[in-house]
């Protein structure tokens, strides 16, 4: 029955595209590389002063790192439909982690069926849809997430998954590894036809779970918390205030005296994570696919660690919606190109079908930023739009967060004078032409929620 359904969702989409792959041969493969829960805090974006990422700092080195590049959606579900189908959570109806895509994006071609129906080869391993919504459609070839060791007696230091700890484990016990291992074989064998390769990390997802020469590289003399003020939600909406949940995961680090050891495991597992994907770069360069692979980076979305009293994603702010984002494009980026314009993951689908010389897709509703690629400083005039929920969203210009919530409330910041949000100028009346000009970025589309599925983890 599976592979029934596999090879259904490949016809059809044959069928949508008609002849259309056949008029452009491809020239490139594609490196697809997913991180979950992975803000900022990787050296070339600056996050966290100290962080240990030799492997992306080099891979950041050979592409274009995008310095203001955000999720669709500040969750794993939603910000992972978004960009594979190329919909906004405002046209869809998809919001939350708790909410299936598929059944109201029936007919959705996603990314890997597109570059399947266009005559690569596709595969994908770990975590690339929210693992509860797996598209079968969507993969010709999938490898599982595999589980990774825990402590014996969790949670250690924190509540449920939301916990921090080393584990008594090597790097080849953990599920990211393994995951990676499928990569590395892939690249070893011979492929005639070009290929998309999808490669999903787990880490830096709670639980914080990682071996203790990670953990041993961040000691807690060195740990240093994010920079705070008091009361920093009094200027807030109660709409805010409602998603930031203060009294819930911070109240609980706070009396707990967790900070520290919470900030520990989060480093910890970051530099796991860019030991894998050093392992899988590396695969790549000594293969005989080096120079003609494309190879994008991304995390899903941001992650709060304290600021605005908040832990986790789901909310509007920078740190819950700023993601990594490197894209590598031989012969067309230049080597240590950094672009400071807003760009969303939603453009990850129509660049890669660019950059592949595939069918432009009208209907996708991001930008391609291979304009970008070329020329990283180039004009560009596309704000970004994070939604969290039915009728609340966050548009990013490149000096401006704007966020308007369903109820009407508002925040406004200036990150070229408050980089960390701490002033809300939402209520300034001279300040009102600016508002004005952000919200026409707001999606016109609003569609209510979709079903919902109980759903026991992130």
């Amino acid at each position: 029955m599976k592979i029934k359904y596999i090879l259904s969702g490949i016809a059809l989409v044959s069928a949508l595209l008609g002849d259309a792959f056949a008029q452009t041969k491809p020239k490139y493969n594609v490196l697809f590389v997913a991180v979950d829960d992975m803000n900022d805090w990787v050296g070339p974006f600056g996050g966290y002063e100290g962080i240990k990422t030799p492997n992306i700092d080099k891979l950041a080195k050979k592409g274009v790192v995008f310095k203001k590049a955000y999720c669709a959606a500040p969750a794993c579900n939603p910000s992972r439909a978004s960009l594979l189908t190329g919909f906004r959570p405002s046209t869809s109806g998809v919001y939350h982690n708790n909410q299936p895509w598929r059944p109201v994006l029936k007919d959705a071609i996603t990314l890997p069926q597109y570059f399947t129906a266009n005559g690569y080869d596709v595969k994908g391993a770990g975590k690339i849809f929210h693992n509860a919504f797996n598209d079968d459609a969507s993969w010709p070839v999938y490898f599982d997430v595999p589980k990774s060791p825990e402590p014996p007696k969790a949670p250690v230091n924190g509540f449920a998954h939301f916990d921090w700890s080393p584990v008594d484990a090597n790097d080849e016990d953990m599920g990211d590894f393994k995951v990676v291992n499928q990569g590395i074989e892939y690249f070893s064998q011979k492929h005639d036809n070009p290929f998309f390769l999808a490669i999903g990390l787990t880490r830096p997802h709670l639980p914080w779970y990682v071996p203790q020469k990670y953990y041993d590289l961040y000691p807690l003399s060195s740990v240093k918390i994010p920079k705070v003020v008091a009361n920093d939600l009094s200027d807030v909406p109660d709409a805010g205030v409602k998603i930031a949940k203060p009294k819930g995961d911070h109240q609980f680090i706070v009396d707990n005296k967790q900070w520290e050891k919470a900030v520990q495991g989060y480093l910890a597992s970051i530099t796991f994570a860019d030991a894998q994907i050093g392992r899988l770069l590396d695969a790549l360069e000594n293969s005989e696919y080096a120079k003609n692979t494309i190879i994008v980076f991304f995390g899903d979305h941001g992650w709060h660690l304290g600021e605005k009293e908040h832990w986790r994603k789901f909310a509007l702010w920078e740190e819950a919606s700023r993601v990594p984002l490197i894209v590598y494009a031989p012969g067309l980026s230049k080597v240590n190109s950094v672009s400071e314009r807003t760009v969303n993951l939603l453009d990850i689908y129509p660049t890669l079908a660019e950059l592949c010389n595939l069918p432009a897709r009208k209907e996708l509703e991001g930008n391609s930023i291979v304009p970008l690629l070329k020329n990283p400083s180039a004009t560009w005039e596309h704000p970004s739009v994070t939604t969290h929920g039915f009728g609340n969203h966050a548009v990013r210009s490149e000096k401006w967060r704007y966020i308007r919530y369903n109820d009407g409330s508002e925040e406004l910041y200036d990150h070229e004078n408050d980089p960390q949000e701490f002033k809300n100028l939402a209520k300034d009346q001279k300040y009102s032409a600016e508002k004005i000009k952000l919200a026409k970025s707001l999606p016109a589309i609003n569609k209510k929620d979709a079903p919902t599925v109980k759903e026991g983890k992130e």
